[in-house]
């Protein structure tokens, strides 16, 4: 029996989630620039807000990327298994009451809230079905799996052959009982935050960076002047205004963001966790670095 892999079309939308992050990328970089030639005040705070707000949304459609990327559909005689970013499920055919179109719905399914060609990921109700749970990428390719505990929303490519190859793997019955499998991408934090050393990394690099951010807040106001600068004997400081320490914080978050969502990804394996440790711990002390430059600044007069 043709048994495999059925992914979803992807093309079109890992071409749109680029463009997004490009275009936010670009915004952020832009307000950043900004924050090194504005003086404290209204242009300041502008450029800090909008760096922040372009930032703040690119982990949430790189992960989104990453998850279209990596998503597939795989069908054996045994079990559907759905793969969509941390998002595992692994269903017994047994379990599959029936595989069928969207368009046989007498009521229409309504979609995600925030969907993007590549990205129909999220929780519905359907009056007819119930609790609907789409982990798709094209809502003209919609495929229906239901279960006794909830409907999945998949799109395959080619959801003809996904409907028949189930139908032909249901006929000729399963050769190993197979186990239901649900893993969330919120299970990978929970269960790094049950060990302690993460804990203890996650909480400090938080702490110095909330500290980073209130000691810059409360410098910038009182002191107009700093000097930037190689500190060797004979090199010269460049004297900026003080705004240009925001700087800092921003750029120790973002590090820091950015390592602890690399951390979660190598975490998820056994066999890498001690690299998961090692971004962590890395990601704390660049954020001990940054608070140590911010404090030789201060200090050095201008």
């Amino acid at each position: 029996m043709n048994t495999g892999h059925f992914p979803p079309p992807k093309r079109l939308g890992l071409i749109i989630h680029g463009s997004v992050i490009l275009v936010l990328a670009a915004i952020a970089v832009i307000g950043f620039i900004n924050l090194t030639r504005a003086d404290v005040g209204p242009v300041f705070l502008i450029s800090l807000l909008t760096a922040l707000a372009s930032f703040i949304p690119i982990p949430f459609f790189v992960y989104r990327a990453y998850s279209l990327f990596n998503a597939d559909y795989h069908l054996d005689r045994d079990s559907l298994a759905i793969k969509w970013g941390l998002r595992i499920e692994d269903i017994p055919l047994s379990d599959i009451e029936f595989i069928r179109s969207s368009n046989d719905l007498t009521t229409p399914l309504p979609l995600p809230a925030l969907r993007l060609p590549g990205g129909l990921l999220g929780m519905r109700r359907h009056p007819d079905l119930g609790a609907v749970e789409f982990l798709a990428a094209d809502s003209g390719k919609l495929l229906l799996v239901a279960t006794a505990k909830r409907v999945f929303v998949i799109s395959p490519e080619n959801p003809a052959g996904l409907t028949q190859t189930f139908a032909r793997a249901t006929e000729l019955g399963s050769l190993t009982p197979a186990e239901s499998i649900s893993v969330y991408p919120s299970f990978v934090i929970t269960q790094a935050w049950q060990s302690g050393l993460a804990r203890y990394l996650w909480l400090t690099t938080l702490f110095l960076n909330l500290g980073l951010f209130i000691w810059a807040s409360l410098i910038i106001p009182s002191t107009p002047l700093v000097a930037l600068g190689p500190q060797f004997a004979g090199s010269a400081l460049e004297i900026v205004p003080s705004s240009q320490l925001i700087i800092f914080p921003v750029a120790s978050l973002l590090l820091s963001t950015a390592g602890w969502i690399a951390g979660l990804y190598f975490y998820r394996w056994d066999k890498q966790r001690v690299l998961a440790f090692i971004v962590w711990g890395s990601s704390m002390l660049m954020s001990l670095l940054f608070l140590l430059a911010v404090l030789f600044i201060i200090t050095t007069p201008v």
